[in-house]
């Protein structure tokens, strides 16, 4: 099964204030296990639509840079997501940044998902990926 936790989440809401739209710049630090095996350093950029808010989409990007293997092979490498939250849950596309990958992970691509319920400790992902 491949699953992260999440070891640190460090949250400061860079405009608008709580209740209303604003939004915030994450530092996280998670720990992968599964197809990926290793950590990453994780930045994103989310925007909440703050109260009342009934629905519609909306995703935040953000960028996790992984210290990993893939497949038994090590090196790093940075994917891309597009997260969406609510109140049930979370969930990203992502896809690993072109010529991002070092070691024997150079020329790594590939797409995912992630799917998490609030409050639970691991998210589960999907990784299709090539070497």
């Amino acid at each position: 099964m491949n699953t992260f936790s999440t070891k640190k989440w460090d949250e400061h809401v860079a405009s608008g204030k709580e209740g209303g739209p604003r939004v915030a710049y994450v530092h996280a630090e998670m720990e992968y296990s599964g197809a990926i095996e290793g950590a990453a350093s994780a930045d994103y950029l989310l925007y909440y639509p703050g109260e009342g808010y009934d629905g519609g989409t909306h995703t935040s990007p953000g960028y996790d840079r992984f210290d990993a293997t893939v497949d038994g092979r090590r090196g790093t490498f940075v994917v891309r997501h597009e997260w969406a939250f609510d109140a049930q849950g979370i969930g990203s596309k992502f896809e690993v940044v072109a010529g991002s990958g070092t070691g024997e992970l150079a020329g790594l691509s590939g797409t995912g998902t992630t799917h998490g319920v609030l409050g639970e400790p691991a998210v589960s992902y999907t990784f299709d990926y090539t070497l």
